[in-house]
């Protein structure tokens, strides 16, 4: 079935291609990827060498290339990487797989094998493109926008080498996430977390209510909130009052050993009543039914799960650990 990607299918054949690609290259879109936009509106890969005539290439006559290469001022060491890197453009097949970054993403294509020279408009200008076969994509199989910052670093440096094409040295990480499948560490780290979170759950149930109120004091103070009342104190309406001192957002938090519904709505109706801060929160050790909050930004609820991972988030598993033994 084809993905939809920024109004442009990813065909069938494509999605085969990803299976086993004959090769992976990267491909700078010019300096500062600045042939980018013209390459992914016009479906092409564009590549530079100036210096270099395309019919040399074309006839596979790259003694000549090199030759070309050092008469314009290149080291034997930089022709001979020139000429890897021509050979690569016009010699790799329809399978090889091209990829490039810009806009903040990973974009790849597969690419028809004919090079077309281009005119000289320049050493800033391409000189030589090849067709892709379905455009320029930046989702993968499954629809997920592949994102730089999403992406691990050891994938992504690849863009800082100097090289204009070069291989990409984490192949088999690049085609998991462009098929949408699952790292294998990703999931055992995230089955590890699972775990933890049940298991955190369990012992936050274990807790007396002194504990808890100190667990969630810290979760607090770990997560930056500077309180402007200790809990219980002073405030009729409010347990905590909460500053960040980064971004100077306010917040009401309200902890209890036990809770219903109707508990949980009056204290949120109070803080409206209040408007002074932007963030609510409502913790609660114990409730006899699950409680929902509005879905609406600034409104949190800690209980269960989400306290839990809240705790976990906060580094305070091993204090768990000290107060549940």
């Amino acid at each position: 079935m084809a993905v939809l990607d920024r109004g442009v299918d990813i065909s069938a054949d494509a999605a085969a291609r990803l299976a086993a690609p004959s090769a992976v290259r990267y491909i700078k879109l010019g300096q500062n990827g600045r042939w980018a936009p013209h390459a992914f509106e016009t479906g092409t890969l564009p590549f530079g060498f100036t210096q270099v005539d395309h019919n040399l290439c074309a006839a596979a006559d790259w003694a000549d290339v090199r030759a070309a290469l050092v008469a314009d001022g290149r080291s034997p060491s930089g022709a001979s990487q020139g000429v890897r890197e021509l050979r690569d453009f016009y010699e790799l097949d329809d399978s090889a797989l091209w990829i490039t970054f810009a806009d903040g993403h990973l974009w790849w294509a597969f690419a028809a094998p004919d090079v077309a020279p281009l005119p000289n408009g320049g050493d800033g200008a391409p000189r030589r493109s090849r067709k892709t076969l379905d455009g320029w994509h930046h989702h993968a199989l499954d629809g997920e926008p592949l994102t730089i910052r999403s992406l691990s670093s050891a994938l992504t440096r690849v863009a800082s080498f100097r090289m204009t094409l070069c291989k990409v040295e984490r192949e088999a990480y690049l085609l998991r996430r462009l098929r949408g499948e699952p790292e294998p560490l990703h999931a055992e780290a995230t089955a590890a977390r699972t775990s933890l979170q049940v298991v955190a759950r369990q012992m936050i149930g274990m807790l007396d209510w002194r504990d808890f109120e100190i667990l969630v004091d810290l979760i607090f103070a770990r997560g930056g909130w500077q309180r402007s009342s200790a809990v219980g104190d002073g405030e009729v309406d409010v347990d905590l009052v909460l500053e960040s001192p980064v971004t100077r957002e306010t917040a009401w938090a309200q902890v209890k050993s036990r809770a219903n519904q109707a508990v949980l709505d009056d204290y949120l109706e109070r803080f409206r009543c209040d408007g002074s801060c932007q963030h609510f929160f409502f913790a609660v050790h114990e409730s006899a039914t699950s409680l929902t909050l509005p879905p609406e930004r600034g409104l949190h609820l800690w209980q269960g799960d989400a306290l839990a991972a809240a705790a976990l988030r906060a580094g305070l598993f091993d204090w768990l650990i000290q107060r549940t033994r």
